[in-house]
């Protein structure tokens, strides 16, 4: 029977398809064939008048990848034709990392897309850790990456996101029981998006979007919902480009003694040298050296 798909066509009408018998891909290391916000080209079903054959995929602008959770040695196609990409964090329960929010930016970074961070649940904190995120996310901010903060159940805050999503196509992304399905409900009711509790086990969020969907939130605007992704491995990124995709470590790129230099260790590094000197965060540069190594796959 294959994988099917919901697919909107031009006149906004909904079909249901199937991907054609023999779908050659250009990449066969990659795990899905097709990505949500995917543009296609739909062709009769002789034998079922009810669906549609998905003949061709059409050059994509750009996608957001990692590493397949569960076809090894492939990767998997979050999702594609991107505006921008929202990470969704907490700092309560569940806790987002600073090293997951920074392997989500170097992935975006990657591939060309204007990332964002997304501070759900504000509600929560006091106003001294109100503070203390704000502090810490100016880190990010001075970077060039903007940062929201919002509470999913306050009418302002859903407003004031919905004005930012408009004509755009935004993916949402984060770890499970961060918000999303609620944000998402929020903005658009009719979604009818799961949501849950969070679990008791080591304080992570029960999965309630099994998988990625594309909603529409006006005319020109929509959000693609993920499901929560536990942990992110770099997709498609070798090691000797690494530091082009943080920010603060490509702006020294060049000024370093050795052309090939790793800026782990080696004498006349301008990169080791701006971290010392305060210029580069421990949080941040802990996160290259983690991806550098490969412990890329931190929660």
């Amino acid at each position: 029977m294959g994988l099917w798909y919901q697919v909107e066509s031009a006149d906004g009408q909904m079909h249901n398809c199937r991907l054609k018998g023999k779908f050659k891909l250009e990449n066969k290391k990659i795990s899905n064939p097709v990505a949500v916000g995917d543009r296609v080209k739909l062709i009769e079903d002789q034998g079922d008048d009810s669906t549609m054959i998905i003949s061709e995929i059409l050059p994509r602008n750009n996608y957001i990848i990692r590493v397949s959770p569960k076809k090894k040695g492939h990767s998997h196609i979050i999702a594609s034709n991107l505006d921008q990409a929202i990470i969704v964090a907490t700092v309560g329960t569940p806790k987002t990392s600073l090293g997951f929010i920074d392997r989500f930016l170097v992935t975006a970074e990657a591939f060309r897309i204007p990332a964002t961070i997304l501070m759900n649940k504000i509600d929560l904190l006091s106003e001294e850790d109100i503070e203390k995120l704000k502090e810490k996310m100016s880190e990010y901010e001075a970077l060039g990456y903007q940062v929201l903060y919002i509470s999913a159940l306050s009418s302002n805050d859903i407003e004031g996101l919905k004005q930012f999503l408009s004509e755009k196509t935004s993916l949402l992304t984060g770890h499970s029981g961060v918000g999303k399905s609620t944000v998402v409900n929020e903005l658009i009711p009719e979604a009818e998006q799961k949501t849950s509790e969070i679990s008791d086990f080591a304080n992570k969020g029960v999965h309630t979007t099994t998988f990625a969907e594309r909603f529409k939130l006006a005319e020109g605007s929509y959000i693609i919902d993920t499901p929560g992704i536990k942990e992110l491995g770099l997709a498609e990124i070798e090691k000797d480009e690494l530091s082009h995709y943080f920010p603060e470590l490509r702006a020294l790129l060049g000024q370093c003694k050795f052309s090939n230099c790793t800026h782990t260790h080696e004498p006349g590094c301008a990169i080791e040298s701006a971290y010392e000197d305060g210029r580069i965060s421990q949080s941040r540069y802990d996160s290259y050296l983690s991806m550098l190594m490969g412990n890329d796959n931190r929660r």
